[in-house]
């Protein structure tokens, strides 16, 4: 009797969904596990001596550099212009409260492109300064943008939005009494902002931070075509120059430790703030108005980043497209289109299907295992794209030799590699990389359901899936395509993974405008940096929807 209540409870507490989740969890942390065993494995190899005596402490000493520089730019970006378009009032403050979004849609990688035609010696900036002024070469100096200063500004003016868009909803959340009680102790505005409102919002600046850290240390196009040696350039040329997959996974699990140095100061330091908002005064701040001088700068402030982050590269990278774009523009280009947009849209349909498998597994469950599942599936969105690459290749590899040494057997006949040489791997890749964003997306609106729906759905006898498909998923509906749309885009603009996992003559967009760019045919290269930049836009305009619905709405309420 007992061994079958027992029997009964591990029934209740091991549903299918609850086993679905263990699996898929599994399959998703597999390329980390796989980095990881394999730094063991085979000892230490002479690439490795060889790396870490001549370009280890180049490759650790450029991380840090990228760090602490897109760090302290990207917070002082995100977090100056949070505030202006939140707390003051100014000419253009409603368009940039929206627009200042828009670099995101732009990779760094393409960002580096557009910047490097116009800031070489023979782009249209320093060929207008010596037609204006007379100049010849040797007569003036000019910075160079491809050293590590240069992509600290690549990323910088690209990111800044992650530390933007989560400042500013933290400084609207703040009360608006806390700023007056400063205002009545004699603090002035810049007081208030030093001593009260940025204290309050550093756990949201800090977490953007390390949203823009992580995005820098996954970075292989800007980093790759800037010159700049990094742990992305390090692993890309171990796996391909130098066919030493256990010297690529030493450096993957070196980069990774990057990673969650940077996750476990995040956590730290939000964990050590003590400034809560204990007040219930909820009220949306009155913005200040600033004079005409102030204005002006206020303007010029929020102008310049999106200038350089969004509006300057979008012209440049459109005109170059129009006027020397890809000789290739015809059959070639539909081929790689194609190509982008079938994996990105596979990738977007199997991580909305797997997200709401998850995420109603965790809704179900009567333990918290499902939960601790997602939390593991949601860390790999912070894993770089190489570090994927290699830890999908490892086994990857080994099973195609597998599957493919079984069938010789079965049928005399040689299939050649069936996953890798194919896009299943690739896929596998994009999903052990952004699966977490549409399931964070599915389980913030699976949590504004109210329970009771199900039960009302169990009464009147409808099971648990029938219950997903005619109550949940209705009702997800807008949710489900938002998740799609932002897996797909990153799927886009995803570079390191795709080059290093792409079957054989299977190029893509992205592929495509880092291999032109590498060859210095920066103009061709547009065509296709231009699309992915188009495309990229799609989320932007939604996110942007989103501010603006949101302004009004808390004009609303505040007036009401």
């Amino acid at each position: 009797m007992r061994f079958l209540e027992g029997l009964e409870k591990l029934r209740e507490r091991w549903s299918s969904l609850t086993a679905g989740s263990l699996l898929i969890s599994v399959l998703i942390a597999m390329p980390v596990i796989s980095v990881f065993s394999n730094v063991f494995v085979g000892g230490t190899s002479g690439t490795w001596s060889h790396l870490s005596s001549t370009v280890l402490p180049e490759f650790i000493r450029n991380t840090l550099i990228l760090c602490a520089g897109v760090g302290l730019g990207v917070s002082t970006i995100g977090v100056a212009t949070a505030w202006l378009t939140t707390m003051t009032e100014f000419p253009g403050r409603r368009f940039f409260q929206w627009a200042l979004v828009l670099p995101l849609a732009v990779p760094a990688y393409v960002m580096a492109y557009v910047y490097t035609d116009f800031l070489q010696f023979v782009g249209p900036l320093q060929s207008g300064l010596r037609e204006l002024f007379g100049w010849k070469a040797g007569d003036y100096w000019f910075p160079d943008v491809r050293t590590a200063g240069g992509a600290v500004a690549m990323f910088m003016f690209v990111l800044y939005p992650y530390v933007y868009l989560l400042a500013r909803t933290a400084f609207l959340e703040r009360a608006s009494g806390m700023l007056e009680a400063g205002r009545s102790l004699g603090l002035g505005p810049w007081g208030s902002f030093f001593r009260v409102s940025l204290p309050l919002a550093r756990p949201a600046v800090v977490a953007g931070s390390a949203l823009a850290l992580m995005e820098t240390l996954a970075d292989f196009g800007t980093v790759s075509y800037f010159g700049v040696q990094t742990f992305t350039t390090g692993i890309y040329r171990a796996w391909f120059s130098l066919g030493d997959r256990v010297a690529a996974a030493q450096l993957s699990a070196m980069l990774l430790a990057f990673v969650v140095l940077v996750l476990v100061l995040e956590h730290a330091s939000r964990g050590r703030a003590r400034f809560n908002n204990t007040s219930r005064q909820q009220m949306v701040p009155t913005p200040v108005r600033l004079s005409r001088p102030m204005g002006l700068i206020a303007t010029l402030a929020c102008l310049l980043p999106l200038l350089l982050g969004f509006l300057l590269p979008a012209f440049l990278l459109v005109r170059m497209a129009l006027v020397e774009g890809d000789a290739q523009f015809g059959a070639r280009f539909v081929q790689l289109a194609r190509n982008s947009f079938v994996l990105a849209l596979v990738t977007a349909l199997l991580a909305v299907l797997l997200a709401i498998l998850l995420g109603y597994a965790a809704r179900l469950a009567r333990t918290r295992l499902p939960r601790v599942l997602n939390r593991i599936v949601g860390l790999g969105y912070a894993v770089p794209g190489s570090v994927i690459a290699v830890g999908v290749l490892i086994p990857v590899t080994r099973l195609d030799h597998v599957i493919s040494a079984w069938w010789q057997g079965v049928t005399g006949v040689n299939p050649g590699l069936v996953l890798t040489g194919g896009i299943a791997a690739l896929v596998y890749a994009y999903l052990g990389r952004f699966l977490s964003v549409a399931l964070h997306t599915v389980e913030t609106s699976l949590g504004k359901i109210t329970s009771s729906m199900d039960d009302a759905s169990r009464s009147l006898g409808v099971g648990k899936w029938a219950t997903l498909q005619r109550v949940h998923v209705p009702i997800l509906r807008g949710s489900l395509l938002t998740a799609s749309l932002l897996v797909f885009v990153d799927v886009m603009k995803e570079l390191p993974a795709t080059l290093v996992m792409r079957p054989f003559n299977f190029d893509t967009l992205a592929t495509q405008a880092h291999t032109l760019a590498s060859d210095e045919r920066l103009a061709e290269a547009s065509t296709a940096a231009v699309t992915i930049v188009a495309v990229g836009l799609l989320p932007m305009f939604i996110i942007s929807r989103q501010i603006a619905r949101g302004n009004r709405r808390t004009v609303e309420e505040t007036e009401v």
